[in-house]
């Protein structure tokens, strides 16, 4: 039962995880499976015609808001996230990037790096950068910090999610006043479509849980909704900061597709702005044509790339290395918690 429970909360902690290939003409409504793992096919979700990334920037340069979907390290995603971001840049100079890779409560850290008070081994430490950073998300941070451009750390803090999916929603509310002021008032909005996503995705792996893993899973949701409203309103409060700028927010694609998590609550938070999502999805190695019919739905744009390997075959090495990489540290406790 642990190492279902391990295994469900890696699934979601981990955001149940292009590069557009140069084209003659700016669209086409053909296209081929990429051939390799930094590439992608980007294609209008609606009518499936191919685009270049120069020509999808040119459609989004009035868009408030850009969330690009990604599967977390998968080169192709973040080949494109850097093109699309540059390419936007050109047809909107005034940009800012939101980053869920980044805690709000390590805001200080980002911005002590842009302004040139800290190197980049300083940043990555200070700021408690994921492992990749430097494989998959430093060409962004760089192409902002060499244009003068705001990076907002907009998740919640781990620590503060953590506690949530161990304890409940009712954590918040132990938390000194300065920490709860910088989430969200109303932390745990929520829509139904949401919370039906994120059953199938439990269900999908895992039999019928007891009443104790009900709540586990329970309370692991209130934790996913927590990340999500907190990115939504850091989106919403560096446009109120940054009135003329367009934001590019990078993300797991499980916050985005459909239209559901951050951006369901964008919508409902705001519901005047304009938002467009760009998602990717796997082209299955056996699959002769683009699997476009069933994905239209997961955003406006799709990007297709090829699946990454496998990472395990054998179930119990599977759920050793899932134990080992969530296991809760000695000195992690909660607010009334005993280590």
């Amino acid at each position: 039962m642990k190492s279902l429970f391990i295994t469900a909360l890696a699934l979601l902690t981990g955001t149940l995880a292009g590069c557009a290939t140069a084209f003659h003409s700016s669209e086409s409504n053909t296209g081929a499976r990429p051939e390799t793992l930094y590439e992608a096919q980007l294609v209008d979700a609606n009518s499936g015609t191919q685009l270049s990334v120069d020509a999808l920037a040119q459609r989004l340069a009035h868009t408030d808001i850009v969330v690009i979907g990604e599967y977390h390290g998968h080169q192709a995603a973040h080949l494109l996230q850097s093109r699309i971001q540059a390419a936007l840049y050109r047809q909107h100079p005034l940009q800012v990037l939101s980053m869920e890779q980044f805690n709000l409560d390590s805001q200080a850290a980002v911005d002590a790096y842009l302004s040139g008070k800290t190197g980049e081994t300083e940043f990555i430490e200070d700021s408690g950068a994921w492992d990749n950073y430097r494989a998959s998300y430093r060409p962004l941070v760089e192409f902002a910090r060499q244009h003068g451009l705001p990076v907002v750390a907009a998740n919640a803090p781990a620590a503060i999610v953590r506690c949530v999916g161990r304890t409940g929603p009712d954590y918040l509310n132990k938390l000194p006043a300065n920490e709860r002021a910088q989430l969200p008032s109303d932390a745990f909005l929520d829509t139904p479509a949401y919370r039906e996503k994120f059953n199938a995705a439990i269900n999908s792996s895992h039999s019928a849980a007891n009443d104790a893993m009900s709540e586990r899973m329970h309370n692991t949701y209130q934790a996913q909704l927590l990340r999500d409203n907190t990115m939504a309103n850091r989106i919403l409060d560096a446009r109120k900061a940054h009135p003329n700028a367009q934001i590019i927010h990078t993300t797991g694609t499980f916050h985005s597709e459909e239209r559901l998590g951050t951006v369901a609550l964008l919508r409902q938070r705001a519901p005047s702005i304009s938002v467009a999502v760009i998602s990717p999805v796997v082209w299955p190695a056996d699959a002769g044509k683009m699997p476009l019919q069933k994905n239209r739905d997961k955003g406006d744009y799709l990007y297709f790339i090829q699946p990454l390997p496998q990472e395990f075959l054998d179930e119990d090495r599977e759920h050793k290395a899932m134990s080992a990489r969530f296991r809760r540290p000695n000195n992690d406790t909660c607010q009334g918690d005993s280590p």
